[in-house]
């Protein structure tokens, strides 16, 4: 519009100037300040800061537009330029009136230069002035979808944000409470059993010093195994006690172990031919009986424990009995800080995360009999690559 702007009053001046007219220099001169006068508005930021600023600027250029209007009927065209600055710069409803009067004065003007009014004379001024206030309205449409798009995409990434946290949240908290089954699982179940081991040597010393020798041998392998679990839970790979080993001979081994260290009758019974599991499904199998066992030790004060791995029909289930004390299933406290209660929630949640289902049936002198059953999922015939 700028150029426009400049262009229009250089053609104005210059058919003044080549047509001879006597009052071509007056023209040139209005001109000039016309021009000057509309180089100010993009010199001074109050015009497109304020709308009073620019109110009193387009004034301004207005009284010297009809001036120029009044000596030369070429300065209607500058009309058009006019309508754009207007509509930028007023407000909505001010901006259309200001065309409005501008396209009237320039219609009149015209046809007192030409000494008659026709169509033409009105279709001209009138056309452009339409044609700038749809342009301007279309691009201030534009515009306002623009900053709605602008908006929305800020919000969603906003949201993304939101979402991505959230999901980094539950990922860590799920983290730790995999952790803590883990650790329940493995580690303090090994120092449960160091400790029962080792306070068994004491009571041994000084009379037996052969029983407590074996008791510390007991401990110092188990202490072993847990570092070598330890080792391996740190570099987040399988249980050292499925590497190479199928399910049923880790749960044997567990059996014997326990057995040995214990002075616990522990079998183990295989029900039916194995089928081949994912990893994730034998580690949290495998996890559950160490997890029993470590309760029917600790706490059940039993003689005889047995484990049961079988595939009837679509399942594999897992039981683990034992002729202990029993206990109340009902009356199991809410898991706290000093491990207690904790067992038996973990043992569950590990189930649940793998699809299956635990069920405990206890009570106060008869014993306890605990039972893991995963579903057999079509591709279970197909286990993962163990890493």
């Amino acid at each position: 519009m700028h150029l426009l702007m400049a262009g229009l009053l250089a053609l104005v001046a210059l058919r003044a100037v080549a047509d001879g007219r006597p009052h071509a220099p007056a023209v040139v001169a209005v001109a000039v300040v016309l021009g000057a006068v509309y180089a100010v508005g993009p010199a001074l930021p109050a015009v497109s800061a304020t709308r009073r600023a620019a109110a009193l600027w387009l004034t301004a250029v207005g009284v010297v537009w009809l001036l120029l209007l009044a000596l030369s009927a070429e300065a209607v065209w500058l009309a058009f330029p006019l309508y754009f600055v207007q509509l930028h710069l007023l407000p909505r409803r001010a901006g259309p009136a200001a065309v409005l009067g501008t396209a009237v004065a320039a219609i009149t003007a015209f046809a007192v230069h030409e000494d008659a009014f026709t169509a033409a004379t009105a279709i001209g001024p009138a056309l452009g002035a339409a044609v700038a206030v749809a342009v301007v309205w279309g691009y201030q449409a534009l515009y306002r979808e623009s900053e709605r798009r602008r908006r929305l995409i800020e919000e969603l990434t906003a949201a993304r944000a939101d979402l991505a946290d959230a999901q980094r949240a539950a990922g860590v908290l799920e983290e730790r409470e995999r952790l803590a089954r883990e650790i329940h699982d493995t580690l303090a179940q090994g120092l449960s059993s160091i400790q029962l081991l080792l306070r068994a040597a004491e009571r041994a010393l000084p009379d037996r010093p052969e029983p407590a020798v074996t008791y510390v041998g007991q401990a110092r392998q188990a202490a072993l195994d847990n570092l070598a679990e330890a080792r391996r839970f740190v570099a987040a790979l399988a249980p050292p006690a499925l590497d190479g080993t199928p399910l049923a001979g880790a749960l044997e081994r567990l059996c014997a172990t326990t057995a040995d260290r214990h002075g616990l009758d522990v079998r183990f019974r295989l029900a039916g031919p194995p089928r081949p599991l994912p990893t994730a499904r034998e580690v949290a199998l495998l996890r559950v009986a160490q997890s029993a066992l470590a309760n029917t030790v600790g706490h059940a004060r039993a003689g005889t424990a047995e484990v049961t791995l079988g595939y009837p029909g679509d399942a594999v289930v897992l039981g683990v009995v034992d002729d202990g004390v029993g206990f109340d299933p009902a009356a199991v406290r809410v898991p706290g800080v000093d491990g207690g209660g904790f067992g038996l929630a973990a043992m569950r949640a590990r189930v649940h995360a793998v699809g299956g289902t635990l069920t405990v049936e206890s009570a106060p002198g008869r014993g306890t009999a605990l039972s893991a059953r995963l579903p057999l999922a079509p591709t279970d015939d197909a286990p993962e690559d163990r890493p």
